[in-house]
């Protein structure tokens, strides 16, 4: 036995090995919902175990390698077959190094008893089963090394009862198809247990007193309620019959009064009659159970099941979910996969899978693109794909960043996608919800007829729309989305991605290439011709250029560079102190455009780390006649940390206005990669220091008379951060497409609370 698999670290691709019940109450504990901790002793292990059995004339020794065959109407020979195949377990030796494992871990707990239950995965034969509730039974057990070796026969030994082996034979299930594990959880007394049964058309409640075994058992009729699901109103509460109920160590009734199971741990006692005249549940916790249910509902749709116990402990009583099933588990061919959503909308198309980070010569159309991650010099492949899903980043990596600006959906932070998704598998991709959904088979379902998506921005411009004063303006690159995003109501581009902007006419190979190749007239003349597009789309309104920001891994042909790849990568202004021959180039672009008659052309610098370095890009800009253009401004990203201490001087040196850089800023503010979607969950642009340089910046610049724009991620994902920019004093927001409408909204919302509050305290102060 090479490990045990812990609640808290089950992955998407340990399914098949921890069973299912293991793997939801996995799903569930890992975002933060009080299941019980626990262990799964996979279902490897009992393969090991059968191998073990050495007699030759052994019933279940080869059973990993082939098939039982049972005349099952014939219920004699099908009892005396199950009694021999459970004997000849029960009988055996699990080796000691097993049992060891699993009491040193089960002693973490500090327990006196455990609780065995059994956790099926079933193959490719799901199509077939659709139910094996009450099919193998729970098992309590003392916490001691005895104890745990019977119990893992007695629970294995459950595999082939009569019962079970009838179940499998009329399944046409082959035995070598099924896996059982074993979930492994402390347990202690209950006050009371019972279901929550969750579906559309209500919710109904089911509570005993004590352990779950009198519900289970059917020895009980339980109090039961009738729950209105969108309200959480008790519609309906019945008392139900409940003389018996169920605890542990037994020892406290003689063996002749309880009624007692394997292991002689769990033991059967008479409810007092004011108890029975009682409800179970007292109404602290029917509320705890109502509410837990519809923070479920995010998690398990709405509809569902729910075992759980309320347990003392310390005088203070604590929920616990033991078990959670879904029509998901019961459907098989609908099979769930949760990410991060980064791109809005959902899509249902077939997976294009790549296996490796080497981008693939082609795309064809229409399908959904599942990488491990994506570089800026994916774009070219992504204008062909309907959705993306990835295995690393988090919302502002560059995956998430092109999925919103192609306005496709993307789910990112999908573990071992790659792994788990095969090449061409039908998916449903949801963006909103951060979900990928594998569609097995063909099912008759609203989504799955639901036709690929393209980018559409429509203009969202009415006559009830307020004015908003805070200037809004958007991210672009893509010059085929022009068309749609010039009818929006903004107030020009706030960041022309220039790397993106140009990775098409580039075809993979860094400007450095043009140049060395003679190349450089045709590659100027082009870049010339993307600038015109957009600045004559959106004159005379303003169109912020951004230059070149490729660190050095980003562009893969970028052979160019001799340096060893960093975390930063030889990125921004730096880049261009050292070798300026592509700036210079860009410089002249933009000069020829202006040349063209297009003066709404603004330069902003990023990732400038020093006052040096925008001294040279501020010379070579006067260089180039750049500044002969009266209405020409030159900005800078505000991105590094130190720009928040040397800001007077980088307007002394010519600064006319700056971009905040949220993601930059984030990651190097908190020490985070923008890839890391899991770090980046907890560590992101709301975090207080993130805020808190934010409104630094706003307020130095207003102190220097400058704008100050904001154009990273953080206004799109967070847009209840806006309340604060706009009370700070932010001039501009710059987001996606994707996300205009929605930050119109919320600005003009933050404006009239603030005009709100200013009428008040006149009000107040003249009152």
């Amino acid at each position: 036995m090479d490990k045990l698999y812990w609640l808290d670290q089950i992955k998407l691709q340990d399914r098949p090995k921890v069973g299912e019940k293991a793997f939801y109450l996995s799903r569930i504990r890992q975002r933060g919902y009080p299941v019980v901790p626990g262990f799964v002793v996979p279902e490897e292990v009992l393969r090991l175990f059968l191998e073990t059995l050495n007699s030759s004339e052994s019933l279940v020794a080869n059973l990993p390698n082939s098939s039982l065959h049972l005349d099952v109407a014939n219920w004699r020979q099908l009892q005396q077959m199950a009694g021999c195949l459970r004997q000849e377990i029960t009988h055996a030796i699990v080796p000691p190094q097993w049992v060891e494992k699993i009491l040193l871990a089960a002693r973490e707990w500090q327990t006196n008893y455990l609780i065995f239950r059994p956790s099926l995965a079933l193959g490719n034969t799901t199509n077939r089963v659709r139910n094996t509730s009450g099919l193998l039974d729970a098992t309590f057990c003392p916490c001691d090394e005895t104890a745990i070796a019977h119990t893992l026969k007695h629970t294995w030994g459950q595999l082939f009862r009569a019962r079970s082996l009838l179940y499998w034979q009329r399944m046409g299930v082959n035995l070598q198809e099924v896996n059982l594990a074993i979930l492994v959880q402390p347990v202690q007394n209950a006050i009371a247990s019972g279901l929550l049964s969750a579906n559309s058309s209500g919710w109904k409640i089911e509570a005993t007193w004590g352990l779950g075994l009198a519900l289970t058992q059917g020895e009980v009729v339980p109090d039961t309620y009738h729950i209105q699901q969108e309200t959480g109103i008790v519609l309906e509460r019945h008392l139900g019959h409940k003389m018996v109920a169920y605890r542990l160590d037994s020892s406290v009734l003689p063996h002749s009064e309880a009624s007692l199971l394997e292991n002689t741990c769990v033991g059967a006692y008479l409810v007092e009659e004011a108890h029975q005249q009682q409800y179970a549940l007292a109404e602290e916790s029917l509320q705890q159970i109502i509410n837990l249910g519809h923070q479920l509902e995010s998690e398990l749709g709405k509809s569902f099941t729910l075992e759980w116990v309320i347990a003392q402990e310390n005088e203070t009583t604590h929920l616990d979910i033991t078990q959670v099933s879904t029509p998901q588990s019961a459907i098989p061919n609908l099979q769930f996969i949760k990410g991060v959503g980064a791109g809005r909308g959902r899509v249902t198309a077939n997976a294009y899978v790549v296996n490796n980070s080497q981008k693939p010569e082609n795309l064809p159309e229409g399908l959904i693109l599942v990488v491990p991650a994506i570089t800026p010099d994916w774009l070219p492949l992504l204008q062909k794909a309907v959705g993306i899903v990835t295995v690393q980043g988090g919302v502002t990596s560059h995956a998430a960043i092109l999925a919103r600006e192609l306005g496709i959906p993307a789910v990112v932070n999908v573990a071992d996608a790659t792994l788990l998704i095969p090449h061409g598998e039908r998916l449903l991709i949801d963006g909103d919800r951060g979900e990928v959904y594998l569609l097995r088979d063909e099912l008759p379902t609203e989504s799955q007829s639901q036709p690929a998506i393209t980018a559409s921005f429509p203009p969202i411009v009415n006559k009830q729309m307020p004015i908003i004063a805070t200037q809004l303006l958007v991210n672009l690159s893509q010059p085929n989305l022009i068309e749609q995003v010039q009818n929006l109501p903004v107030d020009g581009i706030g960041l022309l991605r220039s790397e993106l902007m140009l990775l098409p006419l580039l075809q993979g190979q860094h400007p450095n290439f043009w140049l060395l190749e003679g190349r450089q007239s045709e590659l100027l003349e082009q870049w010339t011709q993307l600038i015109i597009q957009f600045a004559r789309a959106f004159t005379p309104r303003p169109v912020f250029y951004r230059t070149l920001d490729w660190r050095s891994h980003e562009l893969s042909a970028n052979s160019s560079q001799s340096a060893p790849q960093s975390a930063l990568g030889d990125r921004g202004t730096f880049s261009y102190v050292r070798n300026s021959s592509v700036f210079e180039l860009e410089l002249s672009a933009i000069a020829n455009a202006q040349k063209a008659g297009y003066d709404n052309l603004h330069l902003l610098l990023p990732f400038v780390r020093s006052v040096p370095e925008f001294s040279f890009c501020r010379q070579k800009a006067e260089q180039f006649g750049l500044t002969q253009v009266p209405q020409f401004q030159l900005w800078i990203m505000a991105e590094v940390p130190s720009v928040l201490f040397l800001l007077p001087e980088y307007v002394k040196a010519g600064v006319a206005g700056i971009s905040i850089g949220t993601n930059d800023l984030t990651q190097l503010l908190l020490g985070v990669d923008r890839e890391q979607g899991d770090i980046t969950k907890v560590l992101n642009e709301r975090h207080p220091a993130v805020m808190a340089a934010i409104s630094q910046l706003i307020q130095m610049s207003k102190t220097a008379g400058i704008p100050c724009s904001i154009c990273g991620q953080a206004p799109a994902i967070h847009p209840e951060i806006i309340d604060e920019l706009v009370q700070w004093g932010i001039t501009s927001i710059s987001v996606e497409p994707e996300a205009v409408e929605r930050t119109y909204q919320a600005i003009a919302r933050a404006e009239q609370r603030i005009i709100l509050a200013a009428a008040r305290r006149q009000i107040g102060g003249s009152g």
